[in-house]
């Protein structure tokens, strides 16, 4: 049963407190149209989001619940994960504010697995500040690989615009290694389930860049896209996916080829995101394609350097939970049409 908009519950987990994470959080939820579409609940402290609101002079309304069957539909609920006061210097890299970056994350990913919240929409944390003894994870994405179900991969969405990696957070004298047959078999499937079920788009469209300059040029500037690549790819392809490639990626993106595609895979971190970022004009959404729930999150970092002075530009997380809501509402609808398969007539 498809739930109705505004009862599609956010859960959002509050991110590096010393960041914009808040200030971005508070923003988003200004605009009370933003409660038509759902109802959020942040994962923090009640008094400690409300001193950060009065500091950033938001005008949010904020409703502190202590357990999750107390939210209420269409207010800004805010779950207390802690009781007691946090010290915060925006702009610091505090290693006490990553304690409590995770302790919001853990909680939120606990409720996600648990069906409590519908969708995830993470804040930016700190990957220095968050290590810990019981927290060893470079980021959010492996955290939650572990956690839930499927295979975790990074796509970043814009529009039509979605670039995928076959590699992600990897040094990049690395990556030729990294690449096998098995490895882009995976995560060309992966790519391939998660724009029918999630874009709702029935035949996918994939490309795929080389590694090399010019894919290699023959063999004179590297290997890998003749002898790795193109055999996998040719192998994905006579099995029926549309996967095109390996795409000399230096002219893929600035001759509009992407336009052609409903994904884009790159070998390694960079040769995705540079382009991909430079497209999305800060619009664009990290979003943990792969696993059996859904998490989304702005493309940008905690930004110290304009943390509390009311400046940070919004739209990027506004985008992760305008995305986690259409997600959802789509995998809700694959699931509908998959249990419910249009009948023939019979002959």
């Amino acid at each position: 049963m498809i739930k109705k908009a505004e009862n599609i519950i956010v859960g959002i987990s509050i991110g590096d407190l010393n960041g914009i994470g808040s200030e971005i959080i508070l923003k988003t939820f200004e605009d009370s149209r933003m409660l038509e579409l759902c109802t959020p609940v942040i994962f923090a402290n009640v008094k400690i989001l409300s001193f950060i609101k009065k500091t950033l002079e938001s005008t949010a309304v904020l409703h502190g619940i202590d357990r999750l069957d107390q939210i209420v539909l269409g207010k800004i609920n805010v779950l207390n994960v802690w009781q007691e006061g946090v010290d915060i210097n925006f702009g610091v890299n505090d290693e006490n504010v990553g304690k409590y970056a995770i302790k919001s994350f853990v909680a939120a990913t606990k409720a996600l697995k648990e069906g409590l919240i519908d969708v995830l929409v993470t804040a930016p944390i700190n990957k220095y500040n968050i290590q810990a003894d019981n927290f060893k994870f470079p980021g959010h994405t492996d955290y939650l690989d572990q956690e839930l179900e499927g295979n975790a991969l990074m796509l970043m969405v814009q529009d039509s615009l979605r670039v995928g990696l076959l590699t992600d957070h990897i040094p990049l004298n690395d990556v030729a290694s990294h690449l096998t047959e098995e490895l882009i078999i995976k995560k060309i499937e992966t790519i391939k389930q998660t724009v029918i079920q999630d874009f709702s788009i029935n035949k996918p469209k994939i490309a795929v860049l080389g590694l090399n300059p010019h894919c290699g040029d023959g063999g004179v500037i590297g290997k890998e896209d003749d002898t790795v690549l193109k055999p996998a790819l040719k192998k994905i392809f006579e099995k029926g996916t549309l996967v095109f490639g390996p795409f000399a990626a230096d002219g893929f993106f600035g001759s509009n080829q992407y336009d052609k595609y409903d994904a884009v895979i790159a070998t390694y971190h960079d040769q995705g995101l540079i382009p991909f970022k430079t497209l999305s004009f800060g619009n664009g959404v990290n979003y943990t394609a792969g696993l059996n729930k859904i998490r989304t999150s702005p493309d940008h970092g905690t930004a110290y350097d304009i943390a509390g002075k009311g400046i940070a530009d919004y739209n990027s997380f506004k985008e992760a939970v305008y995305l986690a809501i259409d997600v959802f509402n789509s995998r809700n609808e694959y699931a509908e049409i998959s249990q419910k398969p249009l009948k023939t007539k019979e002959k």
